[in-house]
């Protein structure tokens, strides 16, 4: 890819903001090029083509990492190292949400079926397993954590066996949560300007800007939290992966390796048990 060969993950950690542009830009490529040739299958035609749009730098990435893995001593050090590209990856992963959630906004309602429907499906599905499992008010809060923790802990097994097994197969997952939870923040600045202007009449440029922010936060509250797991588990999988390939699995480097990817999966984990309280008992009470 071109813009690859402009910034790789090297200069990426220097200007990890320009991952937000390029993440909008390939995603808002990817949906208009699937409503143009494929509207029919739009919906997941849109996740593969910005998956495959962001594969290279993912690519390098992972390579990039696993030599700091040899190269570098000190497990400390090798995590500060890993968090630079878990940073501009996040701002790709941002780029490609509010990408999705744009053009969700901005689209005729005639174009959201093909474009976001499997990804209204998910939402409502996910909603709806919620609501069922939960009795009681005494037990919903403890029973919503432990649901939303299985499922995140599901996807992140689901991103590390993409990882280990396609090397940069993690992105078309991590590309998927993002087309989700950018129509669920375009659905509910939709929502939110439907009621406004149904109450006064109008909507002005301040109600849609609070109206913006108070979807993003909504949504990125916890939302970024779970992301950064799913990257750091893609990546682990990603450098033993590479290190299988580059044959490093035989040399004296390979524990350091398997011990710095399975300090990662720790982390990972702990970041979505965090993510989850913060999703029942934080954002509900912010937002």
């Amino acid at each position: 890819m071109v813009i690859e060969s402009i910034i790789g993950p090297v200069k990426a950690e220097k200007r990890p903001w320009v991952l937000f542009i390029i993440g909008f830009f390939y995603s808002s490529v990817a949906l208009l090029l699937s409503l143009w040739v494929f509207e029919r299958y739009a919906s997941l035609v849109t996740v593969f083509l910005t998956a495959l749009a962001t594969a290279p730098l993912f690519y390098f990435t992972i390579r990039y990492e696993e030599k700091k893995d040899v190269n570098m001593e000190g497990e400390i050090s090798l995590l500060e190292e890993h968090g630079k590209a878990i940073t501009f990856l996040m701002f790709l992963f941002i780029g490609i949400s509010l990408s999705i959630a744009f053009w969700y906004i901005i689209m005729p309602e005639e174009y959201n079926q093909s474009l976001f429907g499997i990804q209204q499906q998910t939402i409502s599905d996910i909603n709806s397993q919620i609501v069922a499992k939960t009795t009681t008010n005494a037990v919903s809060h403890f029973g919503i954590t432990m649901k939303i923790l299985s499922n995140n802990v599901k996807v992140l097994i689901f991103t590390l066996i993409f990882a280990l097994i396609y090397g940069i197969g993690a992105i078309f997952i991590l590309t998927w949560n993002a087309s989700v939870i950018g129509v669920a923040i375009g659905n509910l600045i939709k929502g939110q300007v439907a009621q406004i202007a149904s109450s006064i009449g109008l909507v002005s440029v301040s109600a849609y800007m609070h109206t913006t922010s108070f979807a993003i936060m909504r949504y990125f509250t916890h939302g970024l939290l779970e992301i950064a797991a799913y990257f750091i588990a893609g990546l682990a999988g990603g450098i033993i992966s590479t290190a299988i390939i580059r044959k490093d699995i035989y040399s004296k480097n390979f524990e350091k390796i398997l011990v710095d990817a399975l300090d990662l999966l720790v982390i990972a984990f702990a970041i979505l048990v965090f993510a989850a309280f913060v999703e029942v008992y934080i954002t509900p009470r912010l937002f």
